[in-house]
């Protein structure tokens, strides 16, 4: 959706859990000394300055990232993913959000390969120039289903995949399967970690099943409820990983109770790390 901008929702908790998540991919990635490929369906800005008129009129990063800025003593892998937003703000003053795409750049080993889909024309744009004297980074001003679809299989053939739409239109998790289906074809070693909300409508409920019932094995799923369920707005973030590598389900079970009791919004905060799909499966 080309009216959707991100700068109104940067580090906010979602952003937190989907980033800490991809921080836990990429540094998966890094135990051997190789480059790797990254693409992103729909990579926004790299950075945002949480000071500016989108961030402060939703102010949606108190509730995220803001929470975990002034903890003293985090989780190894949380402590990581806020070294690197650390990275960015070089006061003690939390004033800018790395995106994903800012956190795979400063996470790649040289050599990596790093493709970048953006639609809507400013946010490429300012994507081009935030990455323009980085030659491993590639940005893309074009739809990112058919993007990264057609860097696929990538070079070097190990890496991640980050499908991050906005899901303003309900058609965009039927699109999800499809691009997974095609994706999974053309990469099937490669690792695909699909963000979703949660929303009242619960449609993620449905598009986890429709990935279940394609037969690709291995998946992991990662969801955060920040709040009791309600009848408006999003109140959680769910991550679905394919192919997840060695330890990742053990590491996100770790760091689970941290995330909560961080980003918690009221005492029905939860979550759940689940294996919907084991790594050998038969299609249903």
């Amino acid at each position: 959706m080309l009216s959707y901008l991100h700068g109104f929702h940067a580090g906010n908790f979602a952003d937190v859990h989907k980033h800490h998540l991809l921080v836990c991919l990429l540094r998966a990635l890094n135990r051997k000394p190789k480059p790797w490929s990254y693409l992103e369906t729909h990579a926004g800005k790299a950075r945002y300055d949480l000071n500016d008129a989108q961030a402060l009129k939703t102010a949606e990063f108190q509730q995220g990232i803001a929470r975990l800025w002034p903890v003293e003593r985090l989780s190894e892998s949380l402590q990581v993913y806020r070294d690197q937003v650390q990275h960015f703000n070089p006061t003690e003053t939390l004033q800018f959000y790395p995106g994903s795409p800012a956190l795979a750049a400063a996470l790649a080993p040289e050599g990596s390969n790093i493709q970048l889909m953006e639609l809507h024309p400013n946010e490429a744009l300012a994507l081009k120039q935030e990455f323009r004297q980085q030659a491993q980074v590639s940005v893309h001003h074009r739809d990112g289903y058919e993007g990264v679809l057609a860097c696929l299989p990538p070079k070097p053939n190990r890496g991640v995949v980050l499908i991050d739409p906005s899901y303003e239109v309900k058609e965009e998790y039927k699109q999800v399967v499809n691009f997974i289906k095609a994706a999974y074809k053309r990469w099937p070693n490669g690792c695909f970690a699909i963000w979703y909300p949660i929303l009242p409508a619960k449609r993620w409920v449905g598009m986890l099943e429709a990935l279940r019932r394609t037969g690709i094995p291995h998946q992991l799923s990662s969801e955060v409820l920040v709040r009791q369920p309600s009848e408006q707005g999003m109140y959680g973030s769910g991550m679905l990983i394919i192919n997840p590598p060695w330890q990742l389900q053990e590491e996100l079970e770790a760091t689970l109770p941290d995330l909560i009791q961080l980003l918690a919004q009221d005492a029905g905060a939860e979550g759940q790390v689940v294996m919907r799909v084991p790594e050998k499966s038969t299609r249903a």
